[in-house]
């Protein structure tokens, strides 16, 4: 069975957050980290897992994903790291 994974990342030396999805949070998180050589997270390492939400279903993944990309969803994450 396949499992799907919404996350947000952290990055507290930039004060920056990522959302993302996938369905290897391990090999995806180590991309983020120091795998990758390119794109948005590179330039904020390192990053900490902030939230994980797990689905079994992809559609319900990139609905939650799609949710912490709106500004409810941005609320909720200023919460997350407020709690810090």
């Amino acid at each position: 069975m396949d499992e799907f994974v919404v996350y947000i990342l952290y990055s507290e030396k930039y004060s920056k957050t990522y959302v993302g999805f996938t369905s290897n949070l391990i090999e995806r998180f180590k991309s983020h980290n120091s795998l990758s050589k390119e794109g948005y997270t590179v330039k904020f390492r390192p990053w900490k897992v902030l939230y994980v939400a797990f689905f079994t279903s992809k559609s319900e993944a990139l609905k939650r994903e799609k949710l912490l990309k709106t500004g409810k969803g941005r609320e909720f994450i200023k919460r997350l790291v407020s709690d810090l």
